[in-house]
């Protein structure tokens, strides 16, 4: 029996050592260099502040869209130095009207696209690379609206890579050099995107879910193997506790002792990252977006955008983008400033700009949006194992994690939960019992994200590294073991020529 896990151990590192590597590897890069994405924050600070006379009134812009449907909502924001509306029905691409000229923007065009990059590296030379549906940095269902992407150049200091929507005109993804050269090592190589490349993604998927299982029962036979050599009491003849020599052999069996609980937890986290079999599937019939659903009414659509800029400023707020919202059956607009800051305007009243909406009447528009639901409401006024931030490598950094927040209980079947944010109405996410269970099964068990770490960083990022040094122990001593067992029979042996006895003179 024994040999037969040595055998299966054996041949399962050969084949899937290097992979292992190259997941231990790259995800040492991720823990300092994330896979590039536009923040709405670097979005917004390239933007002017909106005045007055700068763009027609919203229900010019609805006119003008030619559409006969009503958006379920609009945004005034910037694109190659003006203003423009852009409507969202939900789904499809977004429609986008000049806010100047009042004319509808029916295709972005090469020049369209390169003005857009001009305004976003502030005036630096750029210049078109062609169009492309997907890239390497650029494979994530967020751009799924704005394909095809004009793919453009900027000689600036970074050397940014700038991808404009065909749709709305707006950069949507940038990636410097830095990003690029180290992504190579990072997430470009830990989810094998050169293999995505030259096969279908129906079939990259499954690689990633079976290779991370196979590497974890390579990890698990490994860590019985070594426990099964180990002798805890005594010593083998050359004096130590394991039977192998100094070297690689015996770096790989004590270091993975040490550290094989790691890998192996790493290993199945990041297989169910790739959530196979529907293990975590939402099974949630609460429809989230029924708070925000109902299309714009006239009287959001009518407002006086002079008037609601005005009423910004006097809050001593300037805006550079305005969004108009339904939030239940009430008319919202909302402001955000060149950092990211937010303002919330009623539609239906004078009253001036607020921070955010009175908690009466956020609760009391959440009842009326799921009337027959039995509806729990808590208020988080700090971060807690489910709703927290991260920092700028993560994934999920971009994500809006202020504070109050306030979380919906729903009592059905899946036990939902919402959180919604009263800075501007808008539901954030929406977690049921299997979408909580990510939350164990990668963010904690894979990234870390325990909020101790979290609020520590210095001490999480020390702790990763150290166990990823053991990680790569291991991997590269079963690598170079597996290579030497596969090395041609006559270049293992030292071919020793006969010794000839001296010549007597």
């Amino acid at each position: 029996m024994k040999r037969y896990l040595y055998l299966m151990h054996r041949w399962l590192g050969i084949a899937l050592g290097l992979f292992v590597l190259a997941w231990v590897v790259s995800g040492v890069v991720m823990l300092f260099v994330g896979y590039p994405k536009l923040t709405p924050a670097e979005h917004l600070a390239r933007l002017a502040p909106l005045d007055a006379g700068c763009c027609i009134a919203p229900g010019a812009a609805l006119a003008a869209s030619g559409d006969p449907r009503t958006p379920l909502s609009l945004r005034l924001t910037g694109a190659g130095g003006s203003p423009r509306y852009l409507l969202d029905y939900g789904d499809g691409p977004l429609l986008a009207v000049d806010a100047r000229s009042g004319r509808r923007i029916e295709r972005i065009g090469p020049a369209e696209a390169l003005a857009s990059a001009r305004q976003f590296t502030q005036g630096a030379e750029v210049r078109l690379l062609d169009q492309v549906e997907e890239d390497a940095w650029t494979r994530n269902h967020a751009l799924a609206r704005e394909r095809p992407l004009y793919r453009v150049q900027a000689d600036d200091a970074e050397r940014h890579l700038l991808y404009v929507s065909s749709h709305s005109g707006l950069v949507v993804r940038d990636a410097s050099a830095h990003e690029r050269a180290w992504n190579l090592l990072g997430a470009w190589l830990h989810w094998f995107y050169p293999l995505r490349e030259v096969m279908p993604k129906a079939a990259w998927s499954p690689l990633l879910v079976y290779g991370a299982l196979l590497g974890a029962v390579l990890v698990l036979l490994g860590m019985l193997i070594g426990l099964l050599r180990w002798r805890f009491t005594g010593r083998y003849r050359n004096g130590s506790h394991s039977p192998y020599p100094a070297g690689a052999s015996r770096v790989h069996h004590v270091g993975g002792l040490l550290v094989g609980v790691v890998l192996l937890v790493w290993l199945v986290s990041g297989m169910l990252s790739m959530e196979p079999w529907g293990l975590f599937e939402k099974r949630s019939t609460i429809d989230a977006a029924a708070l925000r659903q109902a299309p714009l009414n006239a009287e959001a659509l009518d407002a006086d955008l002079a008037s609601s800029l005005a009423r910004f400023r006097a809050a001593g707020f300037e805006a550079v983008e305005l969004q108009w919202h339904m939030l239940g059956n009430q008319p919202y607009l909302v402001g955000l400033d060149a950092r990211g800051d937010t303002r919330i305007l009623p539609a239906a009243s004078a009253g001036p700009a607020q921070e955010h909406l009175e908690r009466a009447v956020l609760e009391r528009q959440v009842r009326e949006a799921w009337p027959e639901q039995s509806l729990h409401f808590e208020w988080l006024e700090q971060e807690d194992f489910h709703y927290y931030a991260r920092s700028e490598p993560s994934l999920y950094s971009h994500l809006p994690r202020r504070l109050p927040l306030l979380r919906v209980r729903f009592d059905d079947p899946a036990a939902t939960w919402l959180h919604i944010d009263p800075y501007s109405g808008a539901v954030i996410e929406q977690l049921d019992q299997r979408r909580r269970a990510v939350r164990w099964a990668f963010k904690l068990l894979h990234s870390w994200d325990w909020l101790p770490l979290l609020q520590r960083p210095l001490l999480r990022d020390g702790l990763l590294l150290a166990f990823s040094a053991g990680a790569l122990v291991i991997s590269l001593s079963g690598v170079l073991l597996g290579w030497r067992r596969l090395r041609p029979r006559a270049r293992r042996r030292q071919v020793r020529r006969p010794v000839q006895p001296p010549r007597l003179s």
